[in-house]
């Protein structure tokens, strides 16, 4: 029972900080509204978790073992709790930036070493089942977290988004205080990497902030995006350089040459790019171009979610049976590779349920990968790599996340302009059928008491609307098309994945 009620525990951290990643997309127009910012200044609330999410999971191996694992996990628990509550209080945009930055700080722990902790509640033969269960985590949090934000904004408040991770903090904080254990075996003391720590916070924050405010900024024309570009190459392979170097490293990035860790990472990243991206251009497609409301979206997502954690026990239950990991793998990825191809042909006609059956296809291909990545990520690595192996995926995963979601930005805005380009150059008078189009708007105006000139003006922006938002729709089609192939691209990697398991791994991790 105790065994049961705390891996429940650390999952729901593990949901709760993937919420976080998500959530507050859909309220940045009320908190930029409500604390007089622009709704630019206000998008630093997302990139500051995201900057202090990727800096501090690759450290949380390290952390861990210096200052021991449970009090590291316990008081990155609090931390969260306590940073949450400072974001909702927080009465300007400066604060709420510099309180969601420490809250992304106390949350890395709740991704990383929860995933450690589920992994060691199972002997060996039962190691699927654990990595099923924490797939759950990985999977519906960032599915959940804008219908949850959406809902919470809509009838209550946007600091409730924040206000909302308080109780399930304490309660979290309060479990793990009575039931969370020392690891038996705890590693030799070490000197702090402050070297690499430093080199690690540049280069990542640099990057993260290249990839969330390069679009805004028009990437390379703002002086900044660019020297922001040069210290993340500068400031990343100094820290790869000395790291591999150095004797006590912050993040052991040697456990790479472990074949499989070192593919499994490369595909967690595209599979990062999958989901969150897809995450983010689902509900803005729906809400936005077919006018549905929060609700409407949410309950888009609600079927393909409820599969998912199907797609993750079954994918559970045949990595037990014996079937390899790439099988699996392959098959999620053709899974979400169809998804992304069906949702690339919908147009305004599509319905609803149509839309809601294609996302099954997205949460059973990703439900089925997620676990057999994870499989394959740690299947070569020893006992005492396991915790720097699951941060290092971790990373990857968050790092494909923001990589996706400023890729499909940029795409969107480039696609845009180019069927624009396509669609204005059949726009000419001398076309029978604009002409009667324009005509016919031109006569609704003015059987509505518009004038002559007025009836005529609304005809053109309502012709120039209906562009806008046929040029949008072939921009998401395209989108969703680019996803799937970067999924097909990388398929082959599989191949050169290992079946064999390093001895050490036979034994890993206790047996309660």
């Amino acid at each position: 029972m105790k065994r049961s009620l705390l891996i429940i525990t650390v999952i729901m951290a593990a949901i709760m900080e993937l919420i976080d990643t998500s959530i507050v997309n859909v309220a940045l127009s009320h908190m930029s509204g409500n604390l007089g910012a622009t709704l630019e200044d206000s998008s630093w609330v997302i990139t500051a978790y995201a900057i202090a999410n990727v800096i501090i999971i690759p450290m949380t191996s390290f952390l861990a073992d210096k200052l021991g694992r449970r009090n590291y996990y316990i008081g990155s628990v609090i931390a969260f709790t306590f940073f949450s509550l400072m974001c909702g209080q927080a009465s300007n945009i400066l604060t709420l930036v510099i309180f969601r930055f420490l809250q992304g700080i106390g949350g890395g722990a709740l991704l990383s070493v929860s995933q450690v902790i589920v992994f060691e509640q199972f002997p060996k033969e039962k190691q699927n089942v654990a990595g099923a269960l924490f797939g759950i985590g990985v999977f519906v949090g960032p599915t959940i977290g804008p219908t949850l934000g959406g809902y919470i904004t809509e009838y209550y408040s946007w600091p409730w988004i924040f206000y909302i991770n308080v109780p399930i903090g304490i309660l979290v904080a309060f479990i793990c205080y009575i039931l969370l254990r020392e690891p038996t075996t705890t590693p030799p003391p070490r000197r702090i990497d402050w070297i690499g720590i430093l080199l690690l916070a540049i280069g990542v924050s640099a990057l993260q902030i290249v990839l969330e405010r390069g679009e805004t900024e028009d990437w390379f024309e703002t002086t900044y995006i660019t020297w922001l570009t040069a210290v993340a190459i500068a400031g990343i392979i100094l820290f790869i350089w000395w790291e591999l170097h150095t004797t006590d490293p912050v993040v052991n990035l040697r456990v790479l040459k472990s074949k499989n860790l070192a593919i499994a990472a490369v595909l967690t990243f595209i599979s990062g790019i999958g989901m969150f991206s897809s995450v983010f251009l689902t509900p803005v497609f729906a809400q936005r171009l077919l006018q549905f409301s929060p609700l409407q979206t949410g309950l888009l997502l609600l079927p393909g979610a409820c599969l998912a954690i199907l797609g993750l026990i079954i994918s559970a239950r045949l990595l037990q049976s014996g079937i390899p990991p790439v099988i699996l793998i392959g098959s999620g990825m053709l899974l979400f590779i169809l998804f992304n191809w069906q949702m690339s042909s919908f147009t305004f006609d599509v319905s609803a349920s149509s839309i809601s059956t294609t996302l099954i296809w997205r949460g059973i291909g990703l439900a089925i990968l997620t676990v057999p990545l994870t499989t394959l990520a740690i299947s070569s690595l020893a006992p005492a790599d396991i915790g720097q192996g699951a941060a290092l995926n971790n990373m990857m995963r968050q790092l494909g996340g923001s990589f996706g979601i400023a890729m499909v930005n940029t795409y969107l805005v480039n696609r845009s302009a180019v069927h624009r380009s396509d669609l204005i150059t059949h726009l000419s008078t001398d076309n029978p059928q604009v002409t009667a189009r324009l005509s016919g708007y031109a006569r609704y105006f003015l059987n509505k008491g518009a004038t002559v000139s007025e009836a005529h003006n609304k005809a053109l922006k309502l012709l120039d609307n209906n562009v806008i938002r046929q040029t949008t729709l072939l921009s998401f089609n395209d989108a969703y098309l680019l996803i799937g192939i970067i999924f097909l691209i990388v398929l082959p990697l599989l191949l050169l994945a290992s079946g064999k398991k390093n001895k050490a791994v036979k034994v890993m991790l206790m047996d309660h």
